[in-house]
């Protein structure tokens, strides 16, 4: 048996170059124009965590407000803590309450900082 021989094989013609094609102009996208409706648009229903609520009146007394969202809350509290200096300075994942945080806390002398929001949610009424 004799191997076929690899240069016997008809040679592959050259590709043409770009330049031998012409190049057409590329076609301008269409863009949508914008609605132009009379009616203003709808805003998004607030819910969830962004959604102000009624709270309970110990953190109704923390924060000074009657209503707030559960991020205000936590935003807030996470501000008395960083003021007051109540992190755990080995562990900064652990709060120390003072008398103050401990009217919402549960009365707690620590509370982790994942233990927040699971805290708070007692102090949030439930509309319906």
């Amino acid at each position: 048996m004799s191997s076929p021989d690899r240069n016997s094989h008809a040679a592959v013609a050259p590709k043409p170059s770009s330049a031998a094609k012409p190049k057409l102009p590329k076609s301008p996208t269409k863009k949508k124009a914008p609605k132009s409706s009379s009616e203003p648009r709808k805003p998004a229903r607030i819910t969830g965590i962004l959604k102000v609520s009624p709270v309970s009146p110990a953190l109704r007394q923390f924060l000074g407000a009657p209503e707030a969202s559960r991020t205000d809350a936590v935003k807030k509290i996470w501000e008395y803590i960083k003021l007051r200096n109540l992190q755990n300075p080995a562990d900064k994942r652990e709060i120390y309450c003072d008398d103050k945080l401990k009217t919402i806390f549960e009365g707690k002398d620590k509370v982790g900082f994942l233990e927040i929001g699971k805290l708070l949610s007692g102090h949030f009424v439930k509309a319906n």
